[in-house]
């Protein structure tokens, strides 16, 4: 077989976004790679089977799951070739390849190193094994003259299986479609030009509100449900903080610790330990500020290498706690070596108390206290209440879906009775909880890899469907203690087709609430009858948290006035000032998130604050927060008309950089400075001035003494050096005032900063559209944030534009360079310091461009080359201040506009 069948056509009409993409395909693929982002629903596979039969090349398809897998099958014979049979050319085996080869990731990898696939699930994916048998699989494709790969859900090769698919594409040289609905925009700068190596550059970006205005997406939006821990777990949570406080405690006044720390060399004779300090600051501090709080003096050689000329100290504090001990036990063996005893029954007691983890000391942000808060059974009710809300809603029309990370398969017995505790968050616990109250008798039913629970009376329809693919003789079995549900026994030659019975099951209204675990629904599974979805999930993670929720925003053919609500559970840490580790990994999940917001003039954004709640610690406000969210969940018609509003007021999605106002307090005291040079140099030009006019005024005055020649010549002294002094200082003041003017508002300096950025950017090719057809632009938000976008270009192009300004305006870390712009005032000097972004500190050449460009706009600068005796004590300073302030984060935010 040499091409494909002819004729072979997508049996619907395409989407305009679709129809635009493709008719610009060869365009994207003029590098040989084609990359594209576009969310859940937005017909990925289908934009990815078009593609491949244009290119016309024997194709592998890689997915990442078994079942996303079989999709692709199963799209193509049904929306090409409109047939159910599987043409015997497509295989499902890289070790024999067909015309077109639909794999897994998983499977790759293991074909290549010569194991087998079920050894390495996706989470052991980091593991190494030998590249012995990649040959073989090179050969076997160039053998089919492969020659486009396409990689669904592309981000996944953020995983170590990556290495085989480049060694792959290195050898075979194929045209690469990548698909994902989700970059792994949260990777780490080297992973991501991994990904980016491999994928290439991202070509199209499709937004949510450009599918919900086609239409291709249904208005939904994202709701809170808050808990509190149980008692058992509030004391649990009591006794940490209690044993946080007694280890706190005894560090500030351990004899031991002030003993090691006092003696230890770099506080003896620091000047010898430079290079230790400058690679240990956050240590070396800690030390500092222990030696202040026992009542130790500190001598004045410590302020003068960290450049602390106010000679601040700031509080012992758990931070400090932290990083003291972490000193202590792991960082300098050998100086602290004679306590090593006490060092090693301290490291046993932390441990046991669950305080330190992998060489990391952490009260209140670590793994124990977080699960704690994760996995609370406080978070069961909040279901129950949920579903028994939404039932009350929708009745009948109800499709709902509860992802969680875990089976707990232990609480399914095989008893005639089943009351035990449920003291566990998974799958069967939440079946059990809404099993127990099911008052209204709702059908219930569990999904996962090994438990398929579902109602009695979907017996019927189950096998009705077994049937349609094939698989006969099932064992299906009563629930040993509630006759209303029967356990499916999953066989080898079920397990590939259970989750599509299942699914239809639940499609038909069979199950109303269909309970699953992330890892087989989060990713791929298409229910698009599903209208609401709760996420009993801990994961963070960009990708995989956005995955979960596009399950439920899918457009539903059968129902075009279809909405979703999607559920987002919260145990509340009433001990904590920011309300938890659980609040904060939902804030996290929130960047990923784009949504409409909760208030009078809707807007589409990506971040919590968009959901308008209005937060109360008071144990008894939750209950009330809760309420207010089920009445906003209630009214799924203003739902749809806040999207309509919300749409309505753009037709573009921007990446902007939101700026805390603490990070641009430098702004603040650059124009103070000038504003002192505009003062000090306007007092010059009127000194000057009455040099200038002394003759006038005196000759006034004594017009009896016009005889006396030397007051003639005193005069003329005085003009000539009075117009001297006008011109100098009238230069002066002009120069300050137009710094002063360019500092005077943040947004506008932060715009200056920008179009620096912009031109250096140009200037080293990364940003290759023409200036004339770039924009920046520059607001600040109610909290007097600056923010910052750059309007036109290509996405990868403000990507990177977000990227960089980010790096100038950020603390001070380790760059390669710095920029000093100097401010003086009469005969006080000041520095001021920008790190210069990597991408301009790689050579000499591009950092000297930068700071022309920079003195330019703004005033006399000087480069600074950190890894000289000079730049390293500047740097240290700057960290040292950095560390001390802790500024807010530099946030990414997503908004459509015009």
């Amino acid at each position: 077989m040499n091409s494909f069948p002819k004729n072979l056509n997508f049996k619907y009409s395409w989407r305009k976004y679709q129809s635009f993409l493709l008719d610009n395909a060869n365009d994207y693929l003029s590098d040989n790679h084609l990359h594209i982002v576009a969310p859940p629903g937005s017909g990925k596979t289908v934009i990815g089977l078009e593609i491949m039969i244009r290119l016309d090349k024997p194709t592998l398809i890689v997915a990442p799951t078994l079942a996303i897998r079989n999709q692709w099958i199963n799209r193509f014979c049904e929306l090409f070739l409109q047939q159910q049979d599987i043409p015997e050319w497509i295989s499902m085996d890289i070790k024999k390849p067909g015309f077109v080869t639909v794999v897994t990731y998983q499977g790759i990898h293991a074909a290549c190193n010569n194991i087998k696939e079920n050894e390495i699930p996706a989470e052991n994916a980091n593991e190494e094994y030998s590249q012995s048998n990649i040959l073989n699989v090179v050969k076997n494709l160039k053998k089919q003259k492969v020659g486009t790969f396409i990689l669904d859900e592309a981000h996944h090769l953020k995983n170590a299986w990556w290495e085989s698919l480049i060694e792959l594409k290195n050898k075979i040289s194929p045209t690469l479609v990548a698909l994902t609905a989700t970059p792994p925009f949260d990777i780490s700068g080297s992973e991501w030009q991994k990904y980016i190596q491999l994928n290439g550059n991202i070509d199209v970006e499709i937004s949510v509100p450009e599918l919900m205005i086609e239409g291709d997406l249904c208005p939904h939006q994202d709701l809170v449900y808050f808990t509190l821990p149980t008692k058992i777990e509030q004391q649990k949570i009591e006794n940490y903080y209690q044993q946080a406080s007694l280890f706190f405690e005894e560090i500030k006044h351990d004899e031991i610790i002030l003993h090691a720390i006092e003696n230890h060399p770099v506080y003896q004779y620091p000047e010898q330990y430079l290079d230790w300090i400058y690679e240990n600051l956050s240590s070396y501090t800690s030390g500092l500020i222990y030696l202040n709080l026992r009542g130790k003096k500190i001598e004045n050689i410590h302020f003068e290498i960290i450049g602390d000329q106010q000679k601040f100290i700031p509080q012992f504090d758990y931070f400090w706690t932290e990083e003291l001990i972490d000193f202590y036990l792991f960082l300098d063996e050998a100086n602290f070596k004679q306590f090593e005893e006490h060092r090693t029954q301290l490291e046993n007691r932390l441990r046991r108390n669950g305080f330190l983890e992998k060489k990391m000391v952490s009260f209140f942000n670590n793994k124990n206290l977080t699960q704690i808060f994760n996995s609370s059974i406080g978070k069961l009710q909040g279901i129950k209440e949920i579903v028994d809300f939404e039932y009350s809603v929708l009745k009948d029309e109800l499709k709902m879906v509860i992802l969680t990370d875990f089976i707990k398969k232990e609480f399914l017995t095989r008893d005639i009775q089943n009351d035990s505790e449920l003291d566990k968050m998974g799958a069967i616990p939440i079946f059990e909880k809404l099993r127990r109250e099911n008052h209204d008798k709702k059908k219930i039913g569990v999904l996962t890899g090994s438990i398929v629970i579902i109602p009695k009376s979907s017996e019927n329809i189950f096998k009705e469907f077994c049937i349609k693919k094939g698989v006969f003789n099932i064992a299906v079995l009563e629930l040993s203690y509630d006759t209303n549900y029967v356990v499916i026994h999953i066989i080898d030659r079920l397990r590939h087709d259970i989750v599509y019975i299942i699914t239809e099951i639940f499609q038909c209204g069979e199950i109303q609430i269909l309970i699953g675990t992330k890892s087989l629904l989060g990713e791929g599974w298409d229910a698009p009858k599903m209208n609401a979805l709760v996420l009993a999930s801990f994961v963070s993670s960009f990708v995989l948290s956005n995955q979960m929720r596009g399950r439920v925003i899918r457009t539903d053919v059968t129902n075009p006035h279809k909405t979703g609500n999607i559920w987002h559970l919260v145990c509340f840490d009433e001990k904590s000032a920011n309300g938890g580790q659980d609040l904060d990994i939902l804030k996290t999940r929130f960047k990923t998130f784009l949504g409409v917001s909760n208030n009078d003039d809707p807007s589409i954004e990506n971040n919590f604050e968009r959901l308008n709640i209005k937060f109360n610690t008071e144990k008894n406000e939750f209950s009330l927060i809760n309420l207010q969210t089920f009445s906003f969940a209630k009214d799924r018609d203003n739902l749809s008309k806040r999207w309509r509003a919300a749409l309505d007021k753009g037709n573009i999605l921007i990446e902007e950089l939101q700026i805390p106002i603490e990070t641009m307090k430098g702004n603040e005291e650059m124009k103070m400075n000038y504003l002192k040079n505009m003062i000090g140099n306007f007092s010059g030009i009127m000194i000057s001035t009455f040099f200038t006019f002394l003759q006038d005024v005196v000759a006034t005055l004594m017009k009896s003494w016009d005889n006396i020649h030397s007051m003639a010549n005193l005069f003329k002294v005085s003009f000539v050096a009075g117009l001297i002094g006008i011109l100098v200082y009238g230069g002066k003041f002009w120069r300050a005032t137009r710094q002063y003017l360019k500092y005077k508002n943040t947004v506008k300096h932060l715009k200056l900063i920008g179009e620096v950025t912009l031109k250096n950017l140009i200037h080293e090719r990364i940003i290759q559209t023409p200036e004339e057809n770039l924009r920046i632009i520059t607001s600040s938000d109610v909290y007097k944030n600056s923010v910052c976008h750059l309007e036109g270009g290509t996405n990868y192009e403000k990507s990177q534009f977000i990227q960089t300004l980010q790096e100038l305006v950020a603390p001070v870390d380790n760059p390669r360079y710095l920029l000093e712009q100097k401010n003086k005032f009469f005969f006080i000097k000041k520095s001021f310091y920008f790190p210069l972004p990597e991408v301009f500190a790689k050579n000499k050449k591009s950092a000297e461009f930068f700071q022309r460009v920079w003195s330019e706009t703004f005033d006399n600068s000087r480069l600074i080359f950190t890894r000289t005796i000079e730049g390293r004590r500047i740097l240290l300073n700057l960290r040292f201040h950095s560390l001390m302030k802790r500024n807010g984060r530099i946030e990414h935010l997503h908004k459509w506009t015009r």
